[in-house]
């Protein structure tokens, strides 16, 4: 029998059930391309393809206080390292912050970490001095939180370390808001924390009076202007959606597991009253919120409702494949910090009053999957460290550092150049106390990750 004998019907027939056999093998393959294809809605992809436009990968992200922004950290830290791109990280004499609350500054930059594609540690933000040491072709994103339940976790996780905060008998979040000047005090080094936090850490100022709204407009133009996106993080899997758009990322590269959770047991309920004192008291950071809310879903909006949800549900599905496979079919083993086996997993805790969670991983999961897992439940004072070492391995690696000659001995040895910022010399220690990063590097693992395994508390 030929072709020609078979009738029409048959061999369309036979086509149909080819193209949706082909199309259930590679939907079963994990493949976001043939799960997401939706009419109407922009085409997913895993990997890059001949037309598409190339992953955007210089990016500024502003860290903000209590807004999910630890778990934003890590997402960009792993899509970094698989991208084989540099993180601007802090010296040492900063902390693993950039010597927040200081103004930021280029020199508060790790030279072994520039020229960087990526900075995203703690800082005050200046535009002016980012602009200085990032690509011409930055992007800048930074996330903000609703003002009542962000209040409530800054006050209970810095009340015993914001000076406003301590003032108040037992720890009070009521009485501190009954009467907020009583305790309140702007000139000390940490009231950043108890009076529009948001506001002081995008650059502004956080102590000018609810009556002045046309600053609060001028400052949310201001913020406008200067950042691509501004995620709300009440809406985090919808704002994640936002950015894979704008940095022309996979879905792959949006996978998080939250990080920096407060226990049950260290949250505080709030009543309506309360709520609204909260947003009287830090008025500008309530401005901020309800204009980049309402921007937040005007874009989503034009996006497609219907196809931010379908990427949502998405995102979520394979979140859950995440967790399967880092957990053993289970739910994460979430632990109060110090119950967590391995040290370098526990997350920072600012007291002993506030439980801070973190992640386990179960013993019988594979070695190669531990490795990417890792990665996912790291905190950041840990991965903040272990990149800083990788990054000075490789900085060195490709800046070999020669001893001059004898009959040279006498002259300054040249020292690199490094690329947009003209004020971090490696023989100027960029602050006061800095250490000898190649020092530290001999010092370290060539596999910080292992390293990180093996740091373990005795039983």
């Amino acid at each position: 029998m030929t072709w020609k004998n078979i009738p029409k019907k048959t061999i369309f027939i036979l086509i149909v059930v080819f193209a949706v056999s082909f199309a259930l093998q590679q939907m079963s393959t994990h493949k976001w391309t043939m799960e997401t294809f939706h009419f109407g809605c922009p085409t997913l992809r895993t990997n890059p393809a001949p037309g598409l436009k190339p992953k955007h990968t210089n990016i500024v992200f502003l860290k903000t206080h209590k807004t999910a922004s630890s778990t934003m950290q890590n997402l960009l830290f792993r899509f970094a390292e698989r991208n084989n791109l540099t993180v601007a990280l802090p010296v040492q004499s900063c902390g693993h912050q950039f010597c927040y609350p200081s103004i930021f500054k280029s020199h508060f930059v790790h030279p072994h970490t520039l020229p960087a594609n990526i900075i995203t540690n703690h800082m005050h933000f200046s535009k002016t001095a980012l602009q200085d040491l990032m690509p011409n072709n930055t992007i800048y994103v930074t996330i903000i939180r609703e003002p009542t339940s962000m209040f409530e976790s800054l006050f209970t996780y810095y009340r015993n370390r914001c000076q406003s905060f301590k003032r108040v008998l037992n720890g009070s979040l009521e009485a501190f808001l009954n009467n907020p000047f009583n305790y309140y005090r702007p000139e000390e080094g940490d009231s950043m924390y108890a009076h529009n936090s948001l506001t002081f850490d995008l650059g502004g100022d956080k102590d000018r009076p609810p009556t002045d709204v046309a600053y609060a407009q001028a400052f949310v133009a201001e913020v406008e202007r200067a950042f691509s996106l501004v995620m709300i993080s009440d809406y985090f899997d919808e704002s994640l959606v936002l950015l894979r758009h704008l940095l022309s990322w996979d879905l792959d590269d949006i996978l998080y597991l939250k990080l920096n959770m407060r226990a049950v047991t260290s949250k505080k309920s709030l009543t309506p009253g309360l709520s609204a004192k909260i947003r009287a008291w830090n008025s500008i950071d309530a401005y901020l919120y309800d204009h980049f809310n309402a921007s937040l879903w005007r874009k989503l909006s034009a996006l497609g409702l219907a196809c931010v949800s379908r990427e949502v549900q998405l995102l979520q599905q394979h979140q859950e494949r995440v967790m399967r496979d880092c957990f053993g079919g289970n739910r994460p083993l979430i632990r109060i910090g110090g119950n967590i086996k391995n040290a370098a997993l526990r997350p920072w805790k600012p007291d002993k009053d506030v439980d801070i969670v973190g992640y386990d991983l179960p013993a019988n999961i594979s070695h190669e999957m531990r490795e990417i897992c890792l990665k996912y439940i790291m905190p950041e004072l840990s991965y903040t460290q272990m990149l800083l070492r990788s990054q000075s391995q490789r900085y060195l690696e490709n800046h070999r550092i020669q001893s001059p000659p004898k009959s040279q001995n006498l002259q300054q040895p040249k020292q690199p150049i490094l690329p947009r910022d003209s004020q971090v010399r490696p023989n100027q220690p960029p602050a006061p106390g800095a250490y000898d990063p190649v020092s530290v590097v001999v010092k370290s693992t060539l596999n910080p990750v292992a390293e990180i395994k093996k740091v373990e508390d005795k039983p």
